[in-house]
């Protein structure tokens, strides 16, 4: 039993709420797929657990009190599809040659099972052939001591955990490379460049408490039901309270709008669902600058008026203290006379707190409600009524995605949410945040811990100190920089800890072309894909344990560490049978790889390796503010939060001051744009059944697609317009950079709820068409929410 794509796909049927049957039946399919009903079913009771381990999907917390079974359907697919009974083995690869590989979709790759043997690529048989251990590392290690280390990649996707991270970014520097692309250069690089300028932190100050002290959500461009289920339980909570749940998204998305717990008998029986959003706005891809602007203008609009009138709130002298001795009377008069001051906007957190207002506020009364009627798709009205809620409410949660960083704009989106959020002092109080939903598990945690390409964001002295070294001081590449020096011939070797990263990259064709030429890729991974049957001159993979796996060192099982979504550390103890005897662990494989490398430093790798507590007193050690007590508290419930100072109206900027900053454009600017009828602008997406690059299925029931991917989401007045009929076979051509055609081939258009002049399809299968230059300037993140694209009748048929 496996998924596959059918040659009849169905498309359209009632996809239900989110959670409920359509959840539990999923959940099923695939721990009975996998061969693991029983040994799934008993792991999942530990997922997410205190004394479990951590799932290997979604970034969000573990709460200190988790429900009976703290575990959503895409982290049952993804504990599943780690455990599984399938293998593959020696005997897998004897038996295909990589090039036949390549001809394999990416489902079906991974669907082989988990890797056993560490492998070798043999150029004569063009098949993966097993080496042992010690050959691999002593054959890498002589082979990067050739290399000149700012031409060697060293890449981390973001499941790796916080030991490993601290390691492997160790190992680069004393190597001699800052290179440290890693996959959130990818996704939330634009909060990391973009938070930092607003509010002095790189990350978001939101704490699980917040969804249990606000009275308002705003839920802007981040699809809860795929991405992060678990957080449904948070916002359903928060919708029994009374508290109104506002949202910005492109698609009408199930999750956002209703739900059935599974873990309610209840409301199983009797299929009721809670209705998650309150209001649900649509604005277009692109449009989220102009829409944020809207409210900001009715906003500041009606405190201009407010002020005008010259009105109190506050009736006779209750803003003076009937009794100056009284320290009762003088904090309600307190209380009266700054409400009295508040008006629409909080004008004495702004004067305290805050610069840049005066230039915002002149910017948003400065645009006319056409033109933010036109950017953003939505009426006035509609922001004027978003505006009204925000204003209504004294505590509001704002909750963001990767709708808003994968932008050409993505920094000055994500400012405009901090914009929004200083407007009326949301954010360093009960309930008022700012929420950054991260995608993969720790990914965050990583660049705590010194995975990044910019020293200024390392104690490189304290590694100096502890370690005996000279780090390099140079900035290093990110992922854009990453391939383009692949795509000009300049990399020497690629070390990747998992991902798969030729996958997950724009610009595919150019990019596997360059791949091949790559002298070195080392690949450390679980299951096999496409960037490892792709591969370089001379290629080796590295199977490891999982996180699920327990992990047996020299003084016993070993646990390690996560940072969740709200900055909270975890431990996590692996609890699964490994899936072979040869796997070793990525902390182990990160330790022998820098002995075989590495001539200098004072690194007690092999210690290191022995108990991983002495790896966390080492992170201690070089972040000592940050991981205070590590050991002692990492394992506790609930884990324990990351010191950000903005949650304490403490703002780490130049200025001190929490930053207003003005977009210059409520647009990006395309040069030499495709123009005509039939240019749409694309936002990728992921189905239901898929976690990043990682394909479970074929299926989509939260948008009504059963046995394909190769499809568009349309609106039906521009698929009409364009000449087209719902059902036809389109080719999407890139409508920007004419010098290079980028195509996709045999897509079937899907009349969808989604604004006009829109459209969206699934990542990775679009991500051909995206110019590796078509990204924010400041992050680098490539913008996969927003590009021009040109439909043709197509002559093919999906291949899926």
């Amino acid at each position: 039993m496996t998924a596959r794509p059918k040659r009849k796909s169905k498309i359209g049927f009632d996809s239900g709420p989110a959670g409920g049957w359509g959840s539990a039946r999923s959940v099923t399919e695939i721990v009975l797929r996998e061969h693991v009903p029983l040994s799934g079913s008993v792991l999942l009771t530990k997922q997410n657990k205190a004394d479990g381990y951590m799932c290997v999907s979604c970034a969000w917390a573990k709460p200190a009190k988790p429900h009976p079974l703290e575990f959503c359907e895409n982290g049952a697919k993804a504990t599943a599809w780690e455990i599984t009974t399938r293998r593959a083995d020696e005997a897998f690869f004897f038996e295909h040659t990589l090039t036949e590989l390549e001809g394999w979709l990416d489902h079906d790759l991974e669907e082989q099972g988990r890797l056993t043997h560490p492998m070798r690529w043999d150029s004569i048989t063009d098949k993966y052939v097993p080496i042992s251990w010690e050959s691999a590392f002593e054959e890498i290690g002589r082979d990067l001591k050739q290399f000149d280390p700012k031409n060697v990649e060293i890449y981390t996707s973001g499941r790796a955990s916080l030991e490993t991270s601290y390691m492997y970014q160790l190992f680069a520097r004393i190597y001699g490379s800052n290179n440290l692309p890693d996959s959130s250069n990818m996704c939330h690089e634009s909060s990391s460049v973009g938070l930092p300028q607003s509010i002095g932190a790189s990350v978001g100050t939101a704490v699980l408490s917040d969804f249990q002290n606000c009275d308002c959500i705003f839920y802007i461009a981040q699809n809860v039901g795929t991405s992060s289920p678990r957080l449904l339980h948070d916002l359903q909570d928060a919708v029994h309270r009374g508290v109104k749940v506002v949202t910005f998204n492109l698609l009408r998305e199930p999750g956002l709008e209703r739900f059935t717990n599974p873990q309610a008998p209840m409301e199983m029986l009797t299929l009721k669902e809670t209705p998650i959003s309150s209001d649900y706005y649509q604005l277009k891809n692109g449009g989220d600058i102009a829409a944020l602007f809207g409210v900001s203008k009715a906003l500041i609009e009606a405190d201009d008026s407010l002020h005008a009138t010259h009105i109190s709130k506050v009736a006779g002298s209750d803003k003076v203290p009937a009794d100056p001795n009284s320290p009762a009377s003088v904090a309600f008069a307190a209380s009266m006379a700054a409400a009295d001051k508040k008006h629409v906007l909080d004008h004495d957190f702004i004067a305290e707190h805050t610069a840049g207002f005066a230039e915002f506020a002149a910017a948003a009364r400065s645009y006319s409600w056409e033109e933010l009627e036109r950017v953003s798709g939505l009426t006035r009205a509609q922001m004027t009524e978003a505006a009204r809620t925000y204003a209504a409410s004294d505590a509001v949660l704002i909750c963001y995605g990767m709708g808003l960083t994968q932008h050409v704009m993505g920094v000055e989106n994500v400012q405009m949410v901090a914009n929004l959020a200083l407007l009326r002092g949301n954010i360093g109080k009960p309930g008022a945040n700012i929420c950054a939903v991260r995608g993969h598990s720790n990914v965050q945690g990583q660049r705590t811990v010194g995975i990044t390409e910019k020293p200024d964001l390392v104690p490189l002295d304290t590694l100096s100190e502890l370690y005996r070294f000279e780090p390099p001081r140079w900035v290093g590449h990110t992922t854009v920089d990453t391939c383009n020096a692949i795509l000009k011939g300049e990399t020497q070797a690629f070390i990747s800890l998992g991902g798969n990263f030729i996958r997950a990259v724009p610009e595919t064709a150019a990019m596997e072309e360059a791949w091949r030429k790559i002298p070195l890729t080392v690949q450390i991974a679980t299951k096999l894909n496409r960037s490892h049957v792709i591969h370089g001159k001379v290629a080796y993979l590295l199977p490891c344990l999982g996180r699920l796996e327990v992990d047996q060192q020299a003084s016993g099982p070993q646990e390690v560490s996560i940072e969740s979504s709200v900055a909270q550390f975890h431990g996590s103890r692996g609890r699964s049978k490994p899936a072979s005897l040869h796997l070793l662990s990525e902390p182990a494989i990160v330790a022998r790889m820098a002995k075989a490398t590495l001539t200098n430093g004072t690194v007690p790798w092999d210690s290191w390796v022995a108990n991983y507590a002495e790896i966390r007193n080492a992170i201690e050690r070089t972040y000592p503010e940050t991981f205070k007590d590590f050991n002692k508290r990492f394992m506790q419930p609930g884990g324990f939060h990351r010191p950000v100072p903005a949650r304490e109206r403490k703002w780490v900027t130049a200025n001190k001051k929490a930053n207003f900053i003005t977009p210059p454009r409520l647009f990006p600017e395309f040069e030499d744009m495709a123009a005509g009828e039939n240019v749409l602008n694309l936002a990728t997406l992921r189905s239901n059944d898929q976690f990043n690059t990682t394909i479970y299925g074929y299926n989509d029931r939260f948008r009504g697609v059963n046995g394909t991917r190769q499809v568009v989401f349309v609106n039906k007045h521009d698929i009409i317009r364009m000449g087209f009929a719902p059902g036809d076979i389109v080719d999407l051509t890139t409508g920007i950079d004419p010098q290079t055609e980028r195509k996709v081939k045999g897509f079937r258009l899907v009349a969808y709820d989604i604004p006009k002049g829109c459209c969206a399809a699934y990542y990775p299968e679009t991500n051909p068409l995206f110019p590796l230059a078509h990204h924010d300037p400041q992050a680098k993140t490539p913008s996969y929410k927003l590009l021009p694209i040109c439909f043709t009748r197509s002559q093919t048929e999906p291949n899926q």
